[in-house]
């Protein structure tokens, strides 16, 4: 038995037009978080796919900011979102690229979709010659730190929580 050929992909930049698309990823994005630990990340609502589409299509055209789909056809596959920040005191480092967001939809992950989205960002932040790249991810997301790991990211910071209520 031989392996399934991955279905093609484009990477190309996000479009106002993929908004319903790129919420409902966000909105996957947001429930897995939430599933990962209720009392640190936020819930889902039925409002949150137009909310998180609405945000990510804002980002289009700024000059900080980076937000690129793959997409089979119409099909948003994944999206990668990332940005350009100057030096930030509270997290103690100067200019860098940060990788905020990177979703694959969960019946196309393993396929290079996300190492593709990982690496059309990098390539992206490339003109603006920044020191490093961040990102962080759930402790309990495995899979993406793997991912990140495999392009070279290693671990620098452990955010840790103390209910309040």
């Amino acid at each position: 038995m031989t392996d399934p050929q991955p279905a093609s992909f484009t990477i190309r930049p996000a479009v106002p037009s993929d908004r319903t698309q790129l919420g409902e990823l966000g909105a996957q994005m947001v429930a897995v978080h939430h599933g990962f630990d209720a009392r640190r990340f936020i819930a889902p609502t039925p409002e949150t796919p137009v909310a998180y589409g609405g945000f990510l299509i804002r980002q289009i055209g700024r000059l900080e900011s980076v937000l690129r789909v793959a997409a089979a056809g119409d099909t948003v596959l994944g999206y990668v979102y990332a940005g350009v920040e100057g030096s930030d005191y509270m997290a103690l480092r100067g200019p860098a690229g940060v990788i905020y967001d990177l979703i694959v939809a969960p019946d196309r992950r393993r396929q290079g979709i996300g190492r593709a989205l990982l690496d059309a960002a990098m390539a992206a932040l490339a003109p603006h010659a920044l020191p490093r790249l961040v990102l962080f991810t759930a402790e309990r997301n495995l899979e993406a730190q793997g991912l990140f790991a495999s392009a070279g990211f290693h671990r620098t910071m452990v955010e840790m929580t103390r209910d309040l209520a």
